[in-house]
């Protein structure tokens, strides 16, 4: 669970986590309130990992995964501090990695009945467009590209080079150019869109640039590593 900045929703998102989840690790990305004092004192028990300064929610997920990696985690899922994901739908999100189907298993906000009533319409939109060129630039077949909500199994948790990914917003595009380099299985369930009276930190130049950006990073990535097969197999 990533969180900066959280202190008065997180022990909330702590105590609604069902009881099938084993272990939970919160990493306080450098927050400069009592994010980490109210996680330690939730009436849920968690690890609390703290960055001493804030390196953006890519990272501090990357933190998280990284520790679940060294506890020897068969599965491991990321929800956020705001207590914008429902835990109902993970299961839902749990299903698909413990049948053996996929690697990775990523929400879908915008399969979910309503959800174009439920989200802000900036948001809906949004999602659309930038999940359309993710699709074209990454390769992958996903409809809600920006859905921060998912689940991996041990072989993604191995698989992914951690200190290589995007650390900030737009950090789900990056990892899923990375399911695409590294063969791994990508998978989409729909989830509930929740949005509450959380604050976004994600900004319009966020979505105008930085996470163009990161796609358009992401396919010179996949053009570099296409061309050089290329050439061998003439």
């Amino acid at each position: 669970m990533p969180a900066y900045n959280e202190a008065r929703l997180i022990a909330t998102a702590l105590e609604s986590i069902p009881a099938l989840v084993d272990h939970v690790v919160v990493v306080d990305d450098g927050s400069v309130d009592a994010t980490a004092a109210m996680a330690r004192a939730a009436e849920r028990t968690v690890e609390v990992v703290e960055h001493a300064t804030n390196q953006g929610v890519g990272a501090a997920i990357a933190t998280g995964c990284i520790r679940a990696r060294a506890l020897g985690a068969d599965l491991v899922a990321v929800m956020a501090a705001d207590a914008q994901m429902d835990p109902a739908d993970l299961p839902r999100l749990l299903a698909p990695l413990i049948a053996g189907e996929a690697d990775y298993v990523k929400g879908n906000r915008l399969a979910w009945p309503g959800a174009s009533g439920a989200m802000p319409w900036h948001r809906w939109f949004g999602n659309h467009a930038l999940s359309l060129f993710t699709r074209l630039a990454i390769g992958v077949e996903v409809r809600d590209s920006q859905c921060g909500y998912v689940a991996m199994n041990r072989s993604t948790l191995g698989a992914l080079p951690w200190n290589r990914l995007w650390t900030g917003y737009g950090y789900p595009n990056d990892w899923l150019s990375w399911m695409v380099e590294c063969q791994l299985r990508v998978a989409e369930v729909p989830v509930r869109p929740i949005y509450g009276d959380e604050r976004s930190g994600i900004t319009l130049r966020d979505a105008v640039w930085t996470i163009p950006l990161v796609i358009a990073r992401a396919w010179l990535r996949r053009i570099a590593v296409r061309r050089p097969h290329q050439a061998r197999s003439r």
